[in-house]
C-alpha cells in the first residue's frame, strides 16, 4: 500500500514537472534568431526616430515658445549678473530689480504707444503704401510693367514668406499670449537654473552628465553675451534713430526709432526692413528728408556693424552673416516669425554643441595616441 502511494505521488510529480516545463517552453511567437531580435530592435529605433519627428512638427510651437523663455531666461540672468558687478546683494534680489525694470519699461512703452507712437502708427501705412504707389508708378512709366499693389497683397506675401506653421503668433492676441508666455517661463527659469538643469541632466545617463554640464555651461555663456549685445545694438540703433530723425526733420521719429530698435533683434533682415521704412518715410517729406534718411541709415548700421557686433563676436561665437541669413530664411519659411526671431540663438546653441563634440573627439583621440606610443 505505502509502495503504490509512493508510485503515485512519484507520477504526479513527474506530471507536474513536465507542466511545468510545458509553461516554460518557448511559444510559436517566441522569435529565436538573433539577427532577427536585432533588426527588430533597429526597425523600433527607426520608427520610434520617426515618431519623434513628427510630433515635434506637431508640437513645434509650444517648442518655440520653450526655446523663447530659455532666451529671455539668459538676458535676465545676464542682467542680474552685470549688476552683480555693482550691487553686491543677494541674486534674488538683483534678479528682482531686473524682473521690476522689465516691467517698468513695458508699462512706459504700452503708455508711451497710446499716446505718440499710435498715433504715428496710424499714419504709417498710408505714407509707405503712398511711396510704394509712387514707385510702382515710376516703373511702370519706364517700361517695367504693370504693376498694381494693394495693402491687402503686401500682407499675403509677407504672411507666405515668414511661413504659415506659427501662424498663431501673428495675430494680435496670439502675439500678447506668446510674449506673457515667454516671460512667465522666463522668470520661472531664471529664478533657479540649475533646478531645471539638474533634472534633465538625471534623465540622461551617469557617463553622459559631465558632458552635458560643461555644454549647457558653455551655451548659457554664449547666450548671455549674445544676447547682451543684441540689446546694446537694439539700444543704440534705436535711440540713434531717433534723435537723428527729430535733427533732421524726418516725420514719425519716435515710431522710426522704436522700430528700428525692435527691427535690431533680427540681424540683416531687421536691418534691412527698418531701412526701407526708414527710407521711404523720409522721402514722403521731401528729397533732401530722404537723403537724409539713407545717411542716417548708413552711419547707424555702421555704428552697428563695425563697432557693436565685432565686440560682442570676440567674446562669443563668431557666426558668419551668410549663416545666419540662410538660417533666417529657412526657420522664417519653416517656423513662421518666432523662428525668424530665434533663429541666431539656436544657431549659436547648435554651433557651441559642435564645437564641444568636436574638442571631446579630439581628446579621446590624443588619448588614443598617447595610449599607443
Amino acid at each position: 500500500m505505502a509502495a503504490t502511494r509512493k508510485t503515485t505521488g512519484t507520477r504526479a510529480a513527474s506530471a507536474a514537472a513536465k507542466a511545468d516545463a510545458h509553461r516554460e517552453a518557448p511559444g510559436p511567437t517566441e522569435i529565436r534568431s538573433q539577427l532577427v531580435r536585432t533588426e527588430l530592435l533597429k526597425a523600433g529605433v527607426w520608427i520610434g526616430l520617426a515618431l519623434l519627428i513628427g510630433l515635434c512638427i506637431v508640437l513645434i510651437q509650444p517648442i518655440l515658445l520653450i526655446f523663447a523663455g530659455i532666451v529671455m531666461a539668459s538676458m535676465l540672468d545676464g542682467g542680474a549678473r552685470l549688476l552683480g558687478r555693482v550691487l553686491p546683494i543677494a541674486r534674488s534680489w538683483r534678479l528682482l530689480i531686473v524682473c521690476l525694470s522689465l516691467l517698468a519699461f513695458l508699462i512706459w512703452t504700452i503708455m508711451f504707444a497710446g499716446s505718440q507712437i499710435a498715433d504715428q502708427a496710424a499714419t504709417l501705412q498710408t505714407v509707405v503704401m503712398a511711396q510704394i504707389e509712387r514707385i510702382a508708378a515710376w516703373a511702370s512709366d519706364h517700361g517695367m510693367g504693370n504693376l498694381q499693389l494693394d495693402t491687402k497683397t503686401i500682407t499675403d506675401n509677407i504672411a507666405g514668406t515668414v511661413g504659415r506653421v506659427t501662424a498663431a503668433v501673428g495675430t494680435v492676441l496670439g502675439g500678447l499670449t506668446s510674449l506673457i508666455m515667454i516671460l512667465v517661463l522666463g522668470i520661472f527659469i531664471a529664478i533657479e537654473p540649475r533646478l531645471y538643469e539638474r533634472g534633465v541632466a538625471w534623465m540622461l545617463p551617469m557617463k553622459s552628465r559631465e558632458n552635458f554640464y560643461i555644454t549647457t555651461a558653455r551655451m548659457g555663456f554664449t547666450l548671455r553675451r549674445l544676447m547682451a549685445g543684441r540689446l546694446l545694438g537694439m539700444l543704440v540703433e534705436g535711440i540713434g534713430t531717433w534723435l537723428a530723425c527729430l535733427a533732421v526733420g524726418i516725420p514719425m521719429a519716435a515710431l522710426m526709432g522704436l522700430l528700428t530698435g525692435l527691427l535690431a533683434f533680427i540681424p540683416n533682415i531687421g536691418a534691412i526692413v527698418s531701412g526701407v521704412l526708414l527710407v521711404l518715410v523720409g522721402f514722403s517729406a521731401g528729397t533732401d528728408t530722404g537723403f537724409y534718411a539713407i545717411l542716417i541709415y548708413f552711419v547707424v548700421q555702421t555704428v552697428d556693424g563695425y563697432l557693436i557686433v565685432p565686440m560682442v563676436a570676440k567674446k562669443t561665437v563668431d557666426l558668419a552673416p551668410a549663416l545666419v541669413l540662410g538660417a533666417q530664411i529657412l526657420f522664417g519659411a519653416l517656423l513662421g516669425l518666432m523662428g525668424l526671431f530665434l533663429a541666431d540663438p539656436i544657431i549659436a546653441m547648435i554651433k557651441v554643441a559642435l564645437e564641444r563634440e568636436a574638442e571631446r573627439n579630439a581628446d579621446t583621440a590624443n588619448t588614443k595616441t598617447a595610449a599607443g606610443t
